[in-house]
């Protein structure tokens, strides 16, 4: 058995892919005919390897290859329940569909993981020709969860969320958890990232704004850049031991008005100027020199720049040609896998247009085919490939394609070039030489102790010190304390005394986030995402606590900020006010008790007013009026010493 935590980085993968037990020879005869053919030599190059294997392949299986479905649990074809995948379903869209590119929803322990990734691989491998199945996720390494978006859970280490990382602006802190992040998901079975974001956030009220690096282009650009290369192990593109990044979303998506998302059919247009535009464009350029071996295109329609000239086709970026083959493959010469996001070919029914509480929208009726909704599914497919889709996110059903293809709408040459894309990176990721996983390996490493002490030190350092009024911070441990938001062992872990009316405390510590409301509850997305209001109000029940503490006691307030707070109605009854991106009690009390130093500075600017957010443009950062705090601002306190 490995400790927990014990284990060096250079000796992972040898836990992960067998060890020195590993066969010599890691031939596998995979269309089982009993010869080594060019695509199962692993000595050969990759581009053969490719031409040989499309050689073999039938339409009906290149078809297959455009697709990236989700791996079915039982009751879930989107695999969002259950501790299993279901195995018939699963093989179902293997051997039928010919389907080898999935996305795991799956939250188990890292050994069940692994132990169900394999089980999706032997599937596979069974198959006519063996190909190997490219397993991708959402983020699992943070603290936000949005169903569809983002989860937690499952045992992986745990870091603020990416504008924690933005809030201390360092690239090198970005490569290491780029690297500790790939170790885990090799680790499992888990293959290809759909992240980073790298969208400019530019609109305070948008509810993906958590998952950026915040509001300055050149900060956006520099830490995506170190994110695709500490997944990737380096800067010219996947290695066998990496995992590949699919950066995202291409291009304007943080620039929608309200910020009302492009998941929603009420937010499928983001209007641009052409000044903001190309501020959004180069939020991504790091990340594309680093060679990411994959980028998303937006869901929204954009409006309002021009593209080599002309005027962009009100179609959303998964079907515009001028966003994805002018714009990415010409003009930026990027040359990776596009990857559609999710279910852009899916129709747009009444309960997606227009859910209400007796028809609210559910996964069935989910579709996002902006500006081609009155088309239908088979001319959203030909329009996307040639658009310059390679593969189509959230698709389980080849048959529009192969009928598209078999009618003369598909080019020959258009398919060949999509499919080589998908099977190159499976090659690149040396899935066809071994994609097994040990499950033991994998208990002993995802979430390990190191790794973990290392995300315990970026949630400490990454929270931003606002405020600290006669210097409140650091607070001796011994103290009373009257808490809201806080867990009271994590308090007394830290050595103070929780106490149950704050007249008795000597301090208060009160935890809190940004506010929003459900202004669509009956969209599937809306429902779950943070919209609307920024500001604090004296009705909100954690403006009472703060109240009700301040009235007796110094009261120190940190704000969990998934999106730019307004601090106006609680900033007069604190003390000191710290902001988190993503961080436990243990380490918001280590920063107040100077065990820990808050180190981050503001990723975004903080308005004063929602009448000052509704001034400022949705498109630009941080454009609004004179802010209560600018992008940039943090409190630096000494590092106390502990003896």
């Amino acid at each position: 058995m490995v400790m927990r935590g014990r284990i060096a980085a250079a000796s992972l993968f040898a836990l992960v892919l067998g060890g020195a037990g590993a066969p010599a020879d890691p031939w596998r005869d995979l269309n089982h005919d009993g010869k080594r053919d060019v695509y199962e030599d692993y000595r050969a190059p990759i581009d053969r390897r490719v031409e040989d294997l499309l050689a073999q392949m039938t339409l009906e299986e290149k078809a297959g290859m455009l697709l990236h479905a989700s791996l079915p649990t039982p009751g879930s074809t989107i695999g969002f329940s259950g501790r299993t995948y279901d195995a018939v379903a699963a093989k179902t869209l293997i051997d039928q569909r010919r389907i080898s590119s999935f996305i795991t929803r799956l939250v188990v322990s890292p050994a069940e993981l692994a132990t169900q990734n394999n089980a999706i691989q032997r599937l596979a491998e069974a198959s006519r020709l063996g190909i190997p199945a490219t397993i991708s996720t959402d983020p699992r390494h943070h603290f936000q969860a949005t169903l569809g978006a983002s989860t937690t859970g499952g045992g992986f280490s745990l870091w603020p969320d990416t504008l924690g990382f933005a809030a201390l602006g360092d690239a090198e802190t970005v490569r290491r958890f780029g690297d500790i992040a790939r170790i885990e998901y090799r680790a499992v079975g888990i293959h290809m990232a759909l992240s980073p974001q790298a969208d400019l956030a530019t609109e305070p009220r948008w509810p993906r704004f958590a998952a950026t690096f915040g509001s300055d282009p050149a900060t956006v650009s520099r830490l995506a850049g170190a994110y695709v290369e500490g997944f990737q192990q380096g800067r010219h593109g996947v290695t066998k031991d990496g995992v590949a990044t699919v950066v995202k979303h291409w291009v304007g998506y943080g620039a929608q008005p309200k910020g009302f998302d492009g998941h929603n059919h009420y937010g499928r247009h983001a209007p641009l100027t052409q000044a903001a535009f190309d501020q959004h464009v180069r939020a991504f350029d790091d990340a594309l020199a680093a060679h990411s071996a994959g980028v998303m295109p937006t869901y929204v329609i954009v409006q309002g720049p021009t593209i080599a000239g002309k005027a962009i086709e009100p179609v959303a970026a998964g079907f515009n040609k001028q966003i994805l083959t002018g714009l990415l493959r010409g003009e930026k010469a990027y040359r990776g896998l596009i990857l559609s996001d999710w279910s852009i070919t899916r129709d747009c029914p009444q309960a997606c247009m227009a859910p209400d509480a007796a028809h609210p929208q559910t996964p069935a009726s989910i579709g996002t085919p902006w500006g081609m909704e009155e088309a239908d599914v088979t001319t959203r497919f030909v329009k996307g490939l040639e658009a310059g889709i390679d593969q189509f996110g959230g698709a389980d059903d080849p048959a529009p394609l192969v009928a598209a293809a078999r009618a003369g709408r598909i080019r020959p040459v258009r398919l060949d070039e999509a499919v080589r894309q998908v099977l190159r990176l499976k090659f690149a990721l040396g899935l066809f030489d071994n994609p097994y996983v040990d499950a033991d390996a994998a208990t002993n490493i995802v979430g390990n102790a190191l790794h973990q002490a290392k995300a315990d030190a970026v949630q400490r350092a990454s929270q931003v010190l606002l405020r600290n009024e006669n210097a409140l911070l650091p607070v001796a441990a011994g103290k009373r304390v009257w808490l809201h938001g806080v867990a009271a062992a994590a308090a007394r872990a830290a050595g103070f005394t929780v106490v149950d009316d704050p007249a008795a405390a000597e301090f208060a510590l009160i935890r809190t986030a940004t506010p929003f409301e459900t202004l669509h509850p009956h969209h599937f997305f809306g429902s779950r995402q943070h919209e609307g209001r920024l500001d604090f109000r004296p009705e909100d029940a954690d403006v009472k606590a703060i109240a009700r503490a301040a009235a007796h006691v110094p009261t120190i307030v940190a704000v969990e900020m998934d999106r730019p707070a307004i601090l106006t109605a609680i900033e007069p009854m604190t003390k000191a006010m710290l902001v988190t991106f993503g961080a436990s009690d243990a380490a918001v009390l280590d920063v107040i008790s100077g065990r820990a130093v808050a180190r981050g500075r503001l990723p975004f600017a903080l308005p004063r007013s929602m009448a000052d957010v509704e001034r400022q443009s949705p498109d630009l950062p941080d454009d609004g009026p004179d802010p209560a705090y600018p992008r940039g601002v943090g409190i630096m306190l000494p590092v106390r010493s502990h003896h």
